[in-house]
């Protein structure tokens, strides 16, 4: 029997940033966060912009789970870099994707960036995506531990995003689903201040509305300075008696941040998938949030090129390239037409300008002076010489060369010599 999906999904611009980078959605078929990189390059744009691309997915796929991810995640990039060729003002922008695609037995996912798939089974958390960062490989390296990462002065920075460049391949792979599993997505907002054992402590219990709202309250708590994203879906046999409606949230959902009087009115109406009922920053927040020198965001993603009128950078490039090569065919030819060999032409013992051999359809050199010296009146051994060409330092040697030649010459009958 295939299986199905209960899903929930959830985003909140946090107690720190002004507007929402991150981007949702949840459907049937389709689970996918990803959070804008860039700042003033809005980053927003290309969250929305990627899930925008991404929805098309959901439906009953085919048989090439992996290879519609795929499809989807570059059609995505390539829409960005359209954006900002058109926009100049978009250079840098970019985001992190993380998607799973379900068929009702299993999952593909496809992932970029620092968003994060999990799987909750059997009351274990196991973690499906590994972060493209800077402290992940500091953890691969075994330089620093997972719990040091939430810490560390460059655990904003990653090193592989969605940025319309189409230089970045996502991580691609199957995860078989049984009934009873839970998935979890999530944006860093979430994943960076929670640890596994808070994680499945939230998502061991409750409906999926519950957990995702559960565990966008304890990323709050805990003191997220950063946009959360939080997708929760279960596996289940039965198909719902009322088919769910796709939820699209954070900055795709373009709705526009409430603000309420009180925690009382906290989570009102999530399934629309805004929590901006939260008010606004307290004044106990910690002052370390607030009066960070550096904004997170501002430092993310690894500095690169911007795209500005790529394709005219390229056309440089490309005409820098075919001058130097031009440049380099000119030296060579005017260093040839100084070299000299005596080779043979028509009988005769002829003084070359060139190199003493020749390309396929090209000549590299070119008869220079033709001598009396008949090469049928040579030895033997000074014909063979003459026929393989003999090199000269220079034009002077050439004339030497001829000049001993002519006379070891036999005469010919008739001749006086």
């Amino acid at each position: 029997m295939p299986l199905h999906l209960r899903y929930s999904a959830l985003s909140d611009v946090g107690r720190v940033r002004k507007d929402n980078q991150d981007s949702g959605y949840a459907g049937p078929w389709l689970l996918t966060v990803c959070d804008g990189v860039g700042g003033a390059a809005r980053g927003d744009m290309a969250s929305s912009t990627a899930v925008g691309q991404l929805v098309r997915l959901d439906e009953p796929p085919g048989e090439d789970l992996l290879g519609a991810v795929a499809g989807a995640i570059h059609r995505a990039d390539d829409r960005i870099g359209e954006l900002v060729d058109h926009d100049p003002a978009l250079n840098g922008t970019s985001t992190t994707m993380t998607v799973a695609l379900f068929d009702g037995a299993r999952v593909g996912i496809g992932h970029v960036g620092d968003s994060r798939a999990y799987l909750y089974r059997g009351g274990a958390l196991s973690q499906l995506t590994k972060d493209h960062t800077f402290v992940q490989s500091l953890i691969d390296e075994g330089r620093i531990t997972e719990e040091e990462s939430r810490v560390h002065p460059h655990r904003n920075l990653i090193l592989k995003a969605v940025d319309g460049r189409g230089d970045n391949e996502p991580d691609l792979f199957l995860v078989d689903l049984a009934t009873g599993d839970r998935l979890f997505l999530c944006s860093d907002g979430a994943s960076g201040v929670l640890d596994d054992e808070r994680m499945a402590d939230i998502l061991g219990s409750g409906t999926p509305d519950y957990a995702t709202v559960e565990m966008v309250r304890a990323s709050l708590e805990a003191g997220s300075s950063d946009n959360i994203t939080c997708i929760v879906a279960d596996v289940v046999e039965e198909e719902p008696e009322e088919p769910l409606e796709p939820l699209l949230v954070g900055a795709a959902a373009e709705l526009p941040r409430r603000r309420g009087t009180g925690m009382a009115a906290v989570f009102r109406g999530h399934r629309a998938g805004d929590t901006g009922e939260l008010e606004a920053v307290p004044s106990d927040v910690p002052h370390a949030i607030l009066s960070d020198p550096l904004d997170p965001e501002s430092v993310r993603y690894a500095p690169r090129p911007p795209r500005r009128l790529g394709w005219l950078r390229r056309l440089l490039a490309l005409a820098s390239l075919v001058g130097l090569l031009w440049i380099g065919v000119a030296a060579a030819w005017a260093w040839s037409q100084h070299q000299y060999f005596v080779g043979e032409q028509d009988g005769n013992v002829t003084i070359f300008r060139g190199l003493n051999t020749d390309l396929p359809g090209i000549s590299l050199n070119s008869p220079y002076e033709t001598t009396d010296v008949r090469l049928d009146l040579l030895s033997d051994y000074d014909a063979g010489l003459v026929t393989q060409g003999i090199e000269s330092a220079d034009l002077d040697e050439a004339h030497r060369t001829v000049q001993e030649l002519a006379g070891s010459q036999d005469c010919a009958p008739g001749d006086t010599c």
